[in-house]
């Protein structure tokens, strides 16, 4: 027996979908604007997980193109059936209801290819699918309500789907609106069916504070369901903004192969205030049926740091849980750029890569050249080695990011002449920026600068330091203006390195010689 430690994927990984395949246990979370998208994680134990791939990860599947900051891919939903992985999801554009939508994907092998989408004609979000064992299939999803009793009531429907042509046919059926009366944003359903009863998980009171899980049952797919009574069956909202978790929601189930059952679902973990920085995570919890109905975490009712799973082996260094540690190399699967492929602006060389310098930045809602791994860790010291002969007005660095709108950089900035090395710091707040710091660096213009975020909780230092220099501290930023909390969006910390010309014509490239995460214990 070996204890899990929760958050199950530590860092941005919302909305976890879970599905098991034989001994194996797959897993899928929201990536929002950031490519590749949809990583897919596979466990034999529910304790070691390690990406091994993406279902997002050509240019020609979905076009991310001017989508904004936790605009992109929302919610996904993973099954198997008949040897085929069945994924499906929604393309998100806040600024642009007509583009996107909710799309359905396969593949026979999870770690890729993936299809290109078929898109389907259904509005809303947090679409999902089951297959019953009579062949039929059944999509459902939620959106706002047609005819609203309250501000953000919504409703979940379902109707079939043909699996051979994968379009919605018959009749559709409004089936939820959520446990409580007032509730607001009834999402994420799935369905299940145990012991020949229909089951309808979903979340509600919003993918906030006040998310819950509530649970339904029905002798039919298309209802009536009728709710449990002790819904909602798992929430922390009840134990207020002080808690070590917050935000429980968003949830999935799955049985394992020893008979036992489990739920993924996400969570925040506030820490300096009410502020989660490392974003909604991927948590576990085992389940038990009572009288018919699931039990979320029994004899306690919420999210534990520890859960024991009985039919788990040790844990295998470096995969457990999905964490980056160490050197981060170019062919690590957790690195993200925005929005299109690293190709079109990075290569590989050993350790590190070549960052070819764009001309947009990193508050543009487009592809900068941008590589970036989400914060895992509350403490942790992130070192970036970089080295290029910049031209006036050229930057290379190091950033912390939230949004176009909202993130930190420190970075090694060139000056006319070319003579001059100066390290800046800069705080980007609402859009708006702020200098907070500068230094003038020795050493030629071509010699390698380590740049270092350092965070200790909610401060933020930033460092430089040329070749075989002591770093210095540049500025201090606090973190508690960097979470979505703050910022508003639905994303945790990336930290990554970036290269801009800003706005300019260039044909800088910019050398990674080394990037390091490495947690503080």
């Amino acid at each position: 027996m070996t204890a899990v430690r929760n958050p199950l994927l530590p860092g941005c990984y919302p909305d976890p979908t879970i599905c098991r395949v034989g001994e194996d246990y797959y897993l899928v979370t929201s990536t929002f604007e950031y490519f590749p998208g949809l990583p897919v994680f596979r466990s034999r134990d529910l304790v070691s997980w390690e990406q091994i791939g993406h279902v997002v990860d050509r240019p020609g599947q979905l076009d991310f193109d001017g989508i904004a900051s936790s605009g992109g891919l929302y919610a996904p939903t993973l099954r198997h059936h008949d040897g085929v992985f069945w994924l499906v999801c929604t393309l998100v554009d806040q600024q642009d209801d007509t583009r996107g939508g909710n799309f359905l994907m396969t593949a026979t092998d999870p770690a890729g290819p993936w299809s290109d989408p078929g898109w389907l004609d259904v509005d809303g979000i947090d679409p999902s699918i089951f297959f019953d064992d009579d062949g039929r299939v059944w999509m459902h999803g939620t959106r706002p309500a047609r005819e609203p009793e309250w501000h953000d009531q919504t409703e979940v429907w379902v109707r079939e789907l043909d699996p051979e042509t994968k379009k919605l046919v018959g009749p559709e059926q409004v089936i939820w609106n959520g446990a409580l009366r007032n509730v607001v944003w009834a999402e994420a359903p799935h369905l299940y069916k145990v012991d020949g009863t229909y089951y309808l998980l979903a979340a509600e009171g919003g993918t906030e504070f006040h998310h819950a899980v509530s649970i339904a049952r029905a002798d039919s797919v298309t209802g009536p369901y009728v709710g449990n009574k002790g819904n909602p069956i798992l929430t922390h909202r009840h134990l207020g903004r002080g808690s070590d978790v917050v935000g429980a929601g968003h949830a999935d189930l799955v049985q394992a192969a020893d008979g036992s059952w489990w739920a993924t679902l996400l969570g925040m973990r506030p820490y300096g205030g009410y502020h989660y920085n490392l974003g909604r995570e991927t948590f576990l919890v085992p389940v038990v049926w009572e009288d018919g109905w699931p039990v979320f975490a029994p004899g306690v009712g919420r999210v534990l740091d520890e859960v024991e799973v009985p039919f788990a082996g040790q844990v295998r260094p470096g995969v457990a849980q999905g964490c980056v540690s160490g050197v981060v190399r170019p062919d690590d699967l957790r690195w993200t750029s925005l929005r299109r492929p690293a190709a079109g602006f990075s290569s590989a060389r050993g350790d590190g890569w070549d960052l070819r310098m764009r001309p947009s930045t990193l508050g543009d809602p487009v592809t900068p050249a941008f590589l970036g791994v989400r914060q895992q860790h509350k403490d942790v010291d992130v070192r970036a080695t970089v080295r290029a002969a910049l031209a006036a007005g050229e930057d290379v660095g190091l950033t912390v990011r939230q949004s176009e709108d909202d993130h930190v950089r420190v970075f090694v900035t060139g000056a006319d002449g070319g003579k001059e090395r100066r390290v800046v710091a800069v705080h980007r707040q609402g859009g708006i920026e702020t200098t907070l710091g500068e230094l003038s660096l020795a050493g030629g213009a071509e010699e390698p600068v380590t740049l270092t975020v350092s965070a200790r909780g909610q401060d933020y230092s930033l460092l430089a330091g040329a070749a075989d220099e002591e770093p210095a501290t540049v500025a201090v930023v606090d973190g508690r203006a960097l979470d979505s909390v703050a910022t508003g969006g639905f994303l945790g910390l990336w930290i990554g390195v970036y290269a801009t010309s800003n706005g300019r014509p260039t044909a800088t490239i910019a050398r990674v010689e080394r990037f390091e995460y490495v947690p503080v214990a």
